[in-house]
């Protein structure tokens, strides 16, 4: 029997809070010609330089195959180059291209004022303990993930 309404749940209010961010997102990011998972990859790639398929899939949290062909799409577009590991012959590894910098440094502008508009909703004091205890929720949920998978 479930106890209360299921609106007031805390998986619940999560839920809804990622589901009003993605949506935001998708629609700024639409504008661009770009998905989450492009956005994703470009924001990756300008912090941490290039990366394999795999790295990124990991980062983007999405399975190598739809890497593959995310990656494809982005090179197509002139987002992103590929090029062979110089470790291993058979890993390609992607960079950033200007024009991917580029698209990358537009879409970020518009991004970023959500995440001003947040922060403005918040005293410091209450944006300093709400990030904490997502990093809490965020750890739970980590760890009743991998205790699930066992």
């Amino acid at each position: 029997m479930v106890e209360g309404p299921v609106e007031e749940f805390l998986c619940t209010r999560i839920r809804r809070a990622e589901q009003a961010l993605m949506a935001h997102h998708e629609s700024v990011l639409r504008t661009y010609g770009l998905s989450m998972t492009q956005y994703t990859v470009l924001l990756a790639l300008s912090r941490g330089g290039g990366m394999s398929g795999a790295q990124l899939a990991r980062s983007c949290g999405v399975t190598q195959q739809s890497m593959s062909s995310v990656l494809a799409n982005m090179e197509t577009k002139g987002l992103i180059r590929r090029e062979a590991s110089p470790v291993h012959a058979k890993v390609q590894i992607a960079t950033l291209t200007e024009e991917g910098q580029a698209l990358l440094d537009r879409a970020y502008q518009e991004v970023t004022i959500l995440e001003r508009a947040l922060t403005d909703a918040f005293t410091p004091s209450e944006h300093a303990a709400l990030c904490e205890l997502l990093e809490r929720a965020t750890s739970v949920l980590a760890q009743q993930t991998r205790r699930a998978a066992t």
